[in-house]
């Protein structure tokens, strides 16, 4: 099971307004920021819900190639919110929302690409 995730992002700043504004759909909120003079390498974010940050955003020279993650929610009209307000923050569309019959007969999702090519997905896997 994994517990938490992060990617590195070059504008520290824009990056936490975009997953800020993007991940509210979801119920996602920054949690903490702990900054480079505590880490002793870099600035960072945690997201999540409940108290607990389980999505980071580090600054830094972003990962090569660039992440793909997933965000697993309950509706698919949380699917369509996610993906119009990660457009309106400033991502790129990477997928309309809509089904992915390739992977199952409920996959639903929508994709967007955040400043730093990182592909960052909402899916409900339910009918």
């Amino acid at each position: 099971m994994i517990d938490h995730t992060g990617i590195i992002v070059s504008d520290f700043e824009q990056s936490k307004k975009f997953y800020a504004n993007t991940l509210a759909t979801i119920g996602y909120t920054l949690i903490t920021e702990i900054p480079a003079s505590i880490t002793g390498h870099a600035d960072v974010a945690g997201f999540g819900e409940n108290g607990k940050p389980d999505f980071w955003v580090i600054s830094g020279t972003p990962n090569k190639p660039p992440l793909h993650v997933a965000f697993r929610v309950n509706s698919r009209d949380i699917v369509d919110a996610f993906h119009k307000a990660g457009l309106t923050a400033g991502g790129s569309d990477n997928g309309q929302p809509g089904l992915r019959l390739h992977y199952h007969p409920n996959y639903y999702a929508a994709f967007i690409r955040d400043a730093d090519g990182h592909n960052i997905e909402a899916v409900c896997h339910l009918p």
